[in-house]
């Protein structure tokens, strides 16, 4: 009997076993067991936050493979204020005319921790903003990196790993990956700290992922039920206030409590996610469909062109002239009316998308023809 299922499965085409996997998880999900959250995976506390870090430098060492400095005239105008900083001052005139094969000017790029302090080091992603082949191999040279106000909070250098390859002879072109981006794994060291506002005030703000006034309200009664009536208020659909102690100690040992507590789960609001780039529909447990008829049907327009070459008459002094014949060809399928019926639960949604048999890019079509149509009972998202 399995053997059988699995017979059958596979001779589905492509777009009905991606529904039909998209059921199987659905029934996994429902099968397995009920887990609650804590706090902590749906919410944190405000102003804990990361922040983006940025800066412009050089990669040296390359193997022939940097920029093309007739170009990229940065690069040389930043190598030159690298040697003058080191001491080398370079002839009037000259610097335009280096050939830096080995030198790349790259962006470096990288996220402060909350809480980081001087010393510390943390990961940097370095890629090219000129036209160099390839980053294998190369050294980042010392390169400060500036928060949005303009202040220099980490210095990255090191050595980067590309997680790539690549080889070109006579034309020809081998690339594994991507070789003008790497990382450099605790390539920059933090030379100043971010405060930040966790033990100002006698209270603290959890911000919620998503807004939903009803995630909010339970948040608040776990907290009021676990730790203390009347420590939480829910402010709004996104904002929980918690009164928390004033010594810095306790407020850390409070908040480890805070985020561990169960929280009730509850069922999202019904959504359809669309990536038109990649032809993915994603849909939540709360999606439901109600009765509706669909028509749907392929057309196809299919353009040929002939060369057809005009010989002239011999002494005639005429050109010869190729022209091109072209043949258009219409072809329409016929698409029958399909009714699909009401579906509560989304294994039902699941089977009835199924039913259509339409591949992937003429199903974020339909689904946007129901959701128009108001037989879709869900928010359609894309992305």
């Amino acid at each position: 009997m399995d053997a059988m299922k699995a017979l059958s499965h596979s001779l589905l085409p492509r777009p009905a076993r991606a529904l039909w996997l998209l059921l199987a998880l659905v029934a996994a999900c429902v099968a397995g067991p009920a887990q609650a959250l804590r706090i902590k995976e749906v919410a944190a506390v405000q102003g804990v936050r990361t922040n983006q870090l940025t800066g412009y430098g050089l990669v040296v060492g390359l193997d022939g493979t940097g920029d093309q400095t007739t170009q990229m005239p940065y690069t040389t105008q930043a190598m030159s204020n690298y040697l003058q900083q080191m001491g080398i001052s370079l002839p009037p005139g000259s610097a335009s005319q280096l050939q830096l094969k080995n030198v790349a000017a790259v962006i470096v790029t990288a996220q402060l921790p909350a809480f980081a302090q001087p010393g510390q080091t943390i990961d940097v992603n370095v890629s090219s903003m000129g036209n160099a082949k390839s980053l294998k191999g190369g050294t980042l040279i010392v390169t400060p990196l500036r928060g949005a106000d303009g202040e220099i909070y980490a210095l990255a250098q090191g050595n980067m790993v590309v997680g790539g390859a690549g080889a070109s002879s006579g034309g020809s072109k081998v690339q594994i990956n991507h070789l003008s981006a790497g990382r450099i794994p605790l390539g920059a060291q933090v030379e100043r700290a971010v405060p930040t506002p966790l033990n100002d005030g006698d209270t603290i703000n959890l911000g919620l992922n998503a807004s939903d006034f009803q995630t909010a309200r339970r948040v608040a009664q776990a907290i009021n039920a676990k730790l203390g009536s009347g420590l939480a208020t829910a402010l709004d659909g996104r904002t929980v206030q918690v009164r928390a102690p004033l010594d810095p100690g306790a407020r850390v040992g409070f908040i480890a409590d805070l985020e561990e507590l169960p929280l009730e789960s509850s069922a999202p609001a019904a959504k359809v996610v669309i990536n038109a780039r990649t032809g993915s529909v994603v849909l939540n447990q709360s999606v439901t469909l109600g009765p509706c008829a669909i028509a749907h049907g392929n057309l196809s327009i299919t353009i040929s062109s002939t060369p057809i070459i005009s010989q002239p008459n011999p002494l005639s002094q005429g050109q010869t002239v190729v022209a091109q014949k072209s043949d258009i060809t219409i072809n329409q399928e016929p698409g029958n009316i399909i009714q699909m019926p009401a579906s509560p639960q989304l294994a039902d949604v699941v089977k009835a998308l199924n039913s259509l048999g339409a591949t992937p890019g003429d199903l974020l079509a339909i689904l946007q023809a129901i959701k128009a149509a108001g037989a879709l009972n869900a928010e359609l998202e894309v992305i």
